[in-house]
């Protein structure tokens, strides 16, 4: 048998496997590239060199799914490649070893979300496995691009089609059209900005795909309760047949604290004697303890709380599982939306009106991000127009003063037939 030839199809279509060996046969033209017949028939191109002192062997491919000539075409760009230094081995080798998204997603879990609040997280793994994942999950982090990024970021804005809400039996359900979703396209490209800039602490990669993706627009939503709102939702919290559910709606309107922070509060957060309310950091958004005034009013609450509420339970609001804090309270909500006739209404816009009367009452914008707990005076910004209210009246008492004065004119043919 010879063992160098000009290997075309027909001569590799002609040669048979030996039983007990694998054998080769090198082109006479290209040093190094052969066709490996293995006992088992099957054939493969292979380029035998020699880098560093170490001799070396690169597959190109399986024959017949690879021919000839494109195995011979390749053959010729990788022997350039040795020829300039490269070793083809040791970068198919680092390639295979490269992490891709999937492992940058799993590390990203793993080592960054412990430290954000669980709401948070379990958001971000849900954006990460049902969105990222399945677009980019076996792709290598160092392949995605910014063009990748818009791409994918344009499909989330685009939105997808979700079940009916209208539809009671689940499993009767329709799917809807489709629903834009920019803001969650916003939420996705910041999670990728962040992990990309760990992956470059990583050093995965050396620069940010992610870095300056073009922001939607999104227009904050702005609900503020107003004063016969408010007395409609006292009034029907008052006939409640859930008390306890009606307490944790009126500490968040007495106090603009999250419906979580309300829900999972302990009578030891209270100090009573000096009235204040200290939220523990696994508890707050901002994931810092969080010490703030009480009113009267909450005060009251908490020891009517301490009245009902077993002896030894820690929670303010116990759930009906034991040892365990309320759950939820959608249904009641929904149930005072209807009796105060404010269908519109969430149970985090009480947060946003509880802000909005702060302002109206003259204090200051420090003041209402201390008590809401805001890290950034950006988020307090949004009540600033409320300030107007006492602007207002002063400007109103500055054109009272300057407004003319009514003139008494007198009657002069009253003045003469009187004199």
């Amino acid at each position: 048998m010879r063992n160098r030839l000009k290997l075309n199809e027909k001569e590799v279509r002609g040669l048979q496997p030996v039983e007990g060996r694998d054998y080769q046969v090198f082109d006479r033209e290209i040093s190094g590239f052969a066709i490996r017949v293995y006992k088992s028939g099957n054939k493969a191109f292979t380029l035998d060199y020699r880098i560093n002192g170490r001799q070396r062997r690169y597959k190109l491919g399986a024959w017949p799914e690879w021919t000839t000539t494109a195995a011979r075409e390749r053959a010729k760009e990788i022997r350039r490649q040795i020829d300039e230094g490269v070793d083809p081995l040791s970068v198919r080798e680092t390639e295979r070893e490269a992490p891709k998204v999937s492992d940058m997603i799993d590390r990203y879990i793993e080592e960054h979300l412990p430290r954000l609040a669980p709401r948070n997280a379990s958001d971000q793994i849900s954006m990460l496995r049902k969105m990222v994942e399945p677009e980019w999950g076996n792709r290598l982090v160092t392949e995605i691009t910014k063009r990748d990024v818009e791409r994918f970021l344009n499909k989330v804005a685009e939105g997808r089609p979700r079940p009916s809400k209208l539809k009671p039996n689940n499993r009767a359900r329709k799917l809807q059209g489709w629903k834009p979703t920019p803001i969650r396209a916003n939420r996705v490209g910041q999670l990728l900005r962040k992990m990309f800039n760990l992956a470059i602490s990583w050093e995965w990669r050396n620069d940010n795909p992610a870095a300056g993706f073009r922001m939607r627009i999104e227009n904050s939503r702005e609900r503020f309760l107003s004063h016969e709102e408010l007395a409609r939702l006292a009034t029907a919290l008052d006939h409640a047949e859930d008390q306890r559910a009606a307490g944790i709606i009126r500490m968040c309107m007495l106090t603009g604290a999250r419906v979580g922070e309300v829900r999972t509060a302990r009578f030891e957060h209270f100090n009573l004697d000096y009235g204040s309310w200290a939220k523990p950091a696994d508890t707050t958004k901002q994931r810092k303890v969080h010490r703030i005034p009480i009113s009267d009013d909450v005060a009251t609450i908490v020891r009517q709380r301490k009245l009902v509420v077993p002896k030894g339970c820690p929670w303010l609001f116990p759930g009906d599982t034991p040892g365990q804090p309320v759950k939820e309270i959608r249904r009641f909500w929904r149930n005072m939306q209807r009796e105060a006739d404010i269908s519109d209404v969430r149970i985090h816009d009480l947060r946003h009106t509880f802000a909005s009367l702060l302002v109206s009452s003259g204090a200051s914008l420090e003041m209402v991000g201390r008590l809401l707990g805001h890290t950034q005076m950006s988020t307090t910004q949004r009540y600033a127009h409320f300030m107007d209210s006492p602007l207002r009246a002063g400007v109103d008492a500055v054109a009272e003063a300057f407004r003319p004065r009514p003139v008494l004119v007198h009657n002069t043919k009253t003045n003469r037939a009187s004199g």
